[in-house]
C-alpha cells in the first residue's frame, strides 16, 4: 500500500457534500417564428387599359384598392415616385406579391422605386426593400437628388397607361387613371428625367447589399 496515497476520508471531511436542490420546471416562452400575415386587400374592380373614367379618391382605403389594381395587372413595368415608401400603402403583404409577380412573370419587367428619403424605411424594415435584395436584376431603388428638385406629389406609372397620382404626397386626396396615355407619358418623361439623376443613398446601399 502506498503510504502517500490522500486520505480519502479527510477529503471528503474536507469538502462537505453540497447541498442541491431543483427548483423546479421553467416553461420557455419563445418568440414566434412568423409574424401574422396582415388580411389581404381588395383591389378595385376596374381593368387596366379599358376603365376611361377619372376615379377620384380622398382617402387611404381607396388608393390601396386603386394601387392593387393597377400592380397586380401590370405587364411590363411600374415606376413609383413616393416620399419616404410610405409603409401604409407600399409596405403590405398584397402589394409585394404583386410586385413579385410582376418581376417573376419575365426578365425584362422592371420596377423602379424614387424615394425622397429611405432613412425611415431602412431602419424599420420594408416589404418592397427585402423583395429589392431578392430580385436585384429588375428591382431598382433610387434617392431622389435634392440638386434637381421635382415638382412633389406621389404617384404610379403602370406600363403606359395607367396612372394614380396625388399631388401632394402628404395628403390623400388624388386620382387613379386606368387609361391614360398622355398623362403616363408626361409622368413618365418627369420621372425619367429625376432618374436619371437620382442618387445611391449610403444607407440604402448597405440595406440591400
Amino acid at each position: 500500500m502506498n503510504d502517500d496515497a490522500p486520505d480519502e476520508r479527510s477529503e471528503r471531511a474536507e469538502h462537505p457534500a453540497i447541498d442541491f436542490r431543483s427548483p423546479g420546471r421553467f416553461v420557455v416562452h419563445n418568440p414566434q417564428s412568423d409574424l401574422p400575415q396582415p388580411l389581404p386587400w381588395e383591389p378595385a374592380p376596374l381593368r387596366l387599359g379599358e376603365a376611361t373614367e377619372l376615379q377620384r379618391f380622398n382617402e387611404p382605403s381607396a388608393i390601396r384598392q386603386h394601387a392593387l389594381a393597377m400592380l397586380q395587372q401590370a405587364k411590363r413595368s411600374l415606376c413609383i415616385y413616393t416620399p419616404d415608401l410610405e409603409p401604409w400603402l407600399y409596405h403590405h403583404s398584397s402589394i409585394q406579391q404583386a410586385c413579385t409577380r410582376l418581376l417573376l412573370a419575365h426578365p425584362r419587367n422592371q420596377l423602379r422605386i424614387l424615394v425622397g428619403d429611405p432613412a425611415r424605411a431602412t431602419k424599420e424594415g420594408h416589404r418592397l426593400l427585402q423583395l429589392a435584395r431578392r430580385l436585384t436584376s429588375n428591382l431598382h431603388v433610387r434617392r431622389l437628388n435634392p440638386a434637381y428638385p421635382e415638382e412633389g406629389g406621389a404617384y404610379i406609372i403602370v406600363d403606359d397607361c395607367g396612372l394614380l397620382s396625388r399631388p401632394q404626397a402628404d395628403q390623400y386626396i388624388g386620382y387613379a387613371l386606368y387609361r391614360d396615355f398622355a398623362g403616363v407619358r408626361l409622368h413618365q418623361a418627369r420621372f425619367d428625367k429625376a432618374w436619371d439623376h437620382g442618387l445611391s443613398d449610403a444607407n440604402l446601399r448597405s440595406f440591400l447589399l
